[in-house]
């Protein structure tokens, strides 16, 4: 189902209004923005030289340390008496990165929250429970209005309180969910120990906020009975609703129209070939309290540019298969969570829960997996442990090129997560202080 006419206009076209939006994003950054107007001048560029979409590059990159630098408001191109609405982020490592909007860019979230909630194939007759923890995390209320827009019913029970959401899910006759994939997994556990996973009548599950690979949407449909989609988003762009999938599931399309992307190597900043892997980088298009030129995600995709089978004439990106920051270097091999996820995900008798752990052990890299085994597999006895043990071993050695010590966990003593999973825990650095 297509919401809106931008989302299927002929590439020509929509290229011409991305660079009538580019020209006035830069104008507006260059005058109202003292951050950007100094890189600016220091390189030399001045709004009048973007003539062309390939002339974004000549733009400076835009990181999350900008963000903290010019924390709370440094980067907004407004006055706060037209700012509406404030959102940051955890500010765990550090400052928050705090975001604005103002009335219209409200407007223009819900705009392209709703396009996304109808390429999942939610309508007004669906029941959505936001899951999402409310509060200045940009996933909940961008979600929430998106709906709302569509007209499906909003029951917004927030995180947490698991045995009372699945009660809630039964009872309300909730038929899509909207969570974090590992909480959606936790919560398809519970609903099974309460004996009620086959009374409830959830149909669709919009999944962001963290990774998710195609393995554990193949668990998560499985424990449901659900269609997964994915979607994606920053609050540093907007949050959710910078892109998502389609009934068709062959990558995730990107609102064009509002957000440019480009994808670059990390490491020369060069942009690479089209469809080849590298991390995005987003500019906003119609932002008026944080207009933001090429920001850097740190997450790893590519982007397609044919058309889908939907009729979607947008670009869509790949599921981010990790991120540049995240990436583990192990004795000199780069190693993405990901790549470990999907290798567990496809050995019978492992659940879908697990965390990694780098230490050092004379003077060497060591990785540690632990991982949570099925109740299932667990009454099969000692036999069928040392089987998983030793076929995620040898699995693992031959995605990764290094050998992992593997820890079997029993089934239900590893922690469960409401919001992002935690999934790696690095002692390195904390030997290094």
């Amino acid at each position: 189902m297509v919401w809106s006419r931008e989302e299927t206009i002929a590439r020509e076209e929509l290229n011409q209004l991305q660079l009538n939006r580019l020209q006035d994003t830069v104008m507006k950054i260059y005058n109202n923005v003292p951050f950007y107007r100094k890189r600016l001048d220091e390189m030399g560029v001045k709004p009048e030289d973007i003539q062309s979409l390939e002339d974004v590059t000549k733009l400076p990159f835009t990181t999350k340390d900008d963000f903290r630098d010019n924390y709370p408001y440094g980067l907004f191109a407004v006055p706060m008496d037209d700012v509406v609405r404030l959102h940051a982020s955890s500010g765990t490592t550090g400052k928050s990165t705090v975001v604005g909007y103002t009335q219209k860019d409200l407007n223009t979230w819900t705009e392209v929250v709703a396009r996304i909630i109808k390429q999942a194939g939610v309508t007004n007759r669906d029941i959505v429970q936001v899951a999402f923890g409310y509060g200045l995390f940009t996933g909940a209320f961008g979600l929430h209005y998106g709906l709302e827009k569509v007209g499906a019913t909003v029951v917004p029970t927030s995180s947490g309180g698991t045995e009372k959401q699945i009660m809630i899910m039964k009872d309300f006759g909730t038929t899509v969910l909207v969570s974090t994939p590992s909480y959606a997994l936790h919560m398809a556990e519970v609903a099974e120990k309460m004996g009620l996973i086959g009374d409830l009548k959830l149909r669709v599950g919009l999944f962001g906020a963290e990774g998710c690979s195609d393995e554990m949407r193949k668990e998560i449909e499985k424990r449901w009975g659900i269609i997964a989609t994915d979607n994606y988003g920053l609050s540093e762009v907007i949050g959710p609703g910078v892109s998502g999938e389609c009934e068709y599931k062959q990558g995730m399309h990107i609102s064009e129209d509002h957000f440019l992307v480009e994808v670059i190597d990390p490491h020369t900043l060069q942009s690479v070939k089209p469809g080849q892997k590298g991390e995005l980088v987003f500019t906003t298009l119609t932002k008026e309290a944080l207009p933001v030129i090429r920001y850097r995600t740190k997450d790893i995709s590519y982007i397609m540019q044919e058309p889908c089978h939907c009729g979607r004439t947008t670009a869509r990106m790949a599921k981010v298969s990790g991120r540049s920051d995240d990436m583990l270097i192990i004795r000199g091999v780069n190693v993405f969570p990901s790549q470990i996820e999907s290798v567990l995900m496809e050995i019978d008798g492992i659940a879908p829960h697990y965390q990694l752990v780098v230490s050092k052990k004379n003077h060497m890299d060591q990785l540690e997996v632990k991982v949570e085994v099925t109740a299932a597999a667990l009454t099969r006895g000692h036999l069928e442990i040392q089987r998983i043990e030793r076929t995620v071993t040898k699995r693992l050695q031959s995605v990764l090129s290094i050998k992992a010590v593997i820890s079997i966990m029993e089934p239900f003593t590893m922690e469960r997560f409401q919001g992002k999973a935690k999934r790696v825990i690095d002692m390195r650095q904390k030997a290094a202080i």
